[in-house]
């Protein structure tokens, strides 16, 4: 299944409390749980105002619903083309 990095920007997003990030992070599996097992929240990182999001899905609509209905922005989403690691320098 394609991944895709979603580029979010939420000013002051590092200084989001852990029942902030609690909240955001139960409304994003409740949109998802609706949605249905297609699309997929691996992780996310929490900069000083933006959040990354690392999702698998079929498209890239799917992750465009999925911000629309969690009321996320989505400022940025590509999709993987491919992952590196320090393997691949072996």
């Amino acid at each position: 299944m394609p991944k895709y990095v979603i580029e979010r920007e939420i000013p002051g997003a590092g200084k989001l409390t852990a029942e902030q990030l609690k909240e955001i992070s139960q409304t994003s599996c409740g949109v998802l749980s609706k949605m249905g097992p297609e699309i997929q929240w691996v992780n996310s990182f929490v900069t000083t105002d933006k959040i990354y999001c690392i999702y698998n899905a079929p498209n890239e609509e799917m992750v465009r619903e999925h911000a629309k209905q969690g009321g996320f922005p989505a400022n940025s989403i590509n999709k993987v083309s491919t992952v590196i690691d320090p393997i691949t320098a072996e």
